[in-house]
């Protein structure tokens, strides 16, 4: 019989001290997860060296496709986000993120399918590969080197970019998405040139560089919002398509890392519904009956209340091709926080910056990455190791 509680340990409470020892964080980090976050900028440099020695232009050759499918689940599944949204609304063609085995029943010779998994063994990626080939559809696989994805690509003679296998998954999403980005631009689907990369590495790194341990959380924004996430249910909205794709990322790791339960999903969506939330018994309902004098430590778990984090993208400009016009975006971003400040919920912005819309994706997810991790942290979990995710596998196997 297995242990349900086998692996499972930290606190309740966080520990907001802890954040401000390097050592100790190091010590409670045996997996270096924040290590491997902080090479973010390192592989989007190595990841497009590598897909460079790739056979990509071969993709060309038959023309524009039908649609792109980009298959793999979890951190490879967000992939297919990030290439939709750097596309963007006039990209020629449905790029359509697949997140189960196989591919859609209509995908065939007109279509490519860009198979994706850190591990190179996920099934579905190795399932989509699988169809893809049989059906005709050009293939593209990205993954670990010596892998089962590797083989499926070597055998359809398909083009294969090689990812280094040096973190979990989760913490490489830079290493898989710029292949991604770099077989669509082949396509010519998507406009991302060696400029935009490197920015975009310049500005991972610079992120890294404020997150680092070493930074005390007064000026390290990551530690900064883990501590104003600590003991809450986060909700995460984006303003933007951009910004959406950086919530859902939020969410994830989030979830993944620290183990808690979060709402994600677009502003404009939120506006139809859950921004009902702030009005509910986590949120100004519980707000309403703070006693302000109330001394945090007392805190019995029954006062556990929301807090916002608003991703704000605010776009390139005013005239880019967006799903809605930016003025809309930006009113509606206003309009939520002062609808948390009349509701006394408190809420987090994380404003987007760049030239790029890769660039930006990528400011608005670095911080937000380390966050995730320093919250685990504070709460004495192993970012790295998830018993429950072990525990699923192999009761899944069985």
């Amino acid at each position: 019989m297995i242990d349900g509680t086998a692996g499972v340990s930290g606190r309740r409470d966080a520990d907001e001290a802890l954040l401000d020892d390097p050592e100790a964080l190091a010590e409670r980090d045996p997996g270096g997860m924040l290590r491997h976050t902080a090479s973010a900028g390192a592989q989007v440099r190595e990841s497009a060296a590598l897909a460079a020695e790739a056979n990509l232009a071969v993709l060309a050759d038959d023309g524009r496709p039908r649609a792109v499918v980009i298959a793999g689940i979890g951190t490879a599944g967000r992939t297919g986000d990030v290439l939709a949204t750097v596309a963007g609304p006039r990209c020629p063609v449905p790029v359509i993120a697949h997140r189960s085995a196989g591919v859609p029943g209509w995908v065939g010779a007109a279509d490519v399918v860009i198979a994706v998994s850190a591990s190179g063994r996920s099934p579905e990626a190795l399932g989509a590969a699988e169809a893809a080939h049989r059906r005709g559809a050009r293939l593209v696989a990205v993954g670990a080197p010596d892998s089962q994805l590797q083989s499926i690509a070597e055998q359809a003679r398909a083009p294969f970019i090689p990812v280094p296998r040096r973190a979990p998954a989760r913490a490489s999403l830079w290493a898989l998405t710029v292949p991604v980005l770099l077989a669509a631009r082949s396509l010519g689907l998507v406009k991302v040139n060696e400029a935009d990369l490197a920015e975009t590495a310049a500005r991972l790194d610079a992120d890294a560089d404020r997150c680092r341990s070493a930074a005390e959380s007064f000026v390290n924004p990551a530690k900064s919002l883990a501590l104003a996430l600590a003991g809450s249910i986060p909700i995460v909205w984006g303003s933007s398509p951009l910004a959406t794709v950086a919530a859902r990322r939020f969410g994830d790791t989030l979830s993944a890392n620290a183990r808690y339960p979060v709402v994600t999903g677009a502003l404009g969506e939120a506006g139809r519904g859950r921004v009902g939330l702030l009005d509910g018994v986590f949120g100004g309902l519980a707000e309403g009956e703070r006693d302000i004098f109330a001394d945090p430590a007392e805190d019995d778990g029954e006062g556990t209340r929301l807090r916002l984090v608003l991703l704000r993208d605010g776009g390139l400009n005013a005239e880019d091709d967006t799903d809605e016009p930016l003025a809309v975006e930006e009113r509606r971003a206003d309009a939520v926080q002062t609808l948390a400040e009349r509701r006394g919920v408190r809420c987090d912005v994380v404003t987007a910056e760049g030239g790029s819309a890769l660039e930006r994706l990528a400011s608005l997810i670095a911080v937000p990455d380390f966050a995730s991790i320093y919250l685990a942290l504070a709460h004495g979990l192993d970012p790295m190791a998830v018993p429950a995710i072990t525990e699923m596998k192999e009761l899944s196997n069985q």
